[in-house]
């Protein structure tokens, strides 16, 4: 009964992190992404974001091989070294290369903003395949 319930509280808290992301970085879209307040505001959010899908997504994967059910483990262990991939190599450096250069180049702001819009479609690519396999195939 444990490893079962360990794995549905991971899934419920990566969840939870995914759709606080979510709500959360819809609204900054507002912002003309034109300044480093802006755009270190939005990094850091990024970086928490990835952080916290790793940990859970990580917990989740290792609760998953816990209870027997690989075909979850592999993929909650797909979706962590995705936001390990996105912290370290994709989104997160071009985010910091991006933010040096917006206050001489005027279009860097416009990449942001697109840099921002791209990592948030990524998450709700992934919360929605969480919760597509979540109701279709069982647990």
């Amino acid at each position: 009964m444990l490893p079962i319930v360990s794995s549905l509280i991971a899934t419920v808290i990566l969840l939870v992190w995914m759709g606080f992301f979510m709500m959360g970085s819809l609204p900054l879209l507002i912002l003309a992404h034109d300044t480093p307040l802006d755009s270190r505001f939005i990094r850091g959010l990024f970086n928490v974001y990835y952080l916290a899908v790793m940990l859970t997504a990580s917990a989740a994967a290792l609760c998953y091989g816990w209870t027997g059910r690989p075909f979850f483990a592999l993929g909650m262990a797909a979706i962590a070294v995705l936001a390990f991939a996105l912290r370290r190599w994709i989104i997160i450096p071009r985010m910091d290369r991006l933010r040096e250069t917006i206050p001489q180049v005027e279009a860097s702001a416009l990449r942001f903003r697109r840099l921002h819009i791209a990592g948030m479609m990524l998450n709700v690519l992934q919360l929605g395949g969480v919760a597509w396999s979540l109701t279709r195939l069982g647990l």
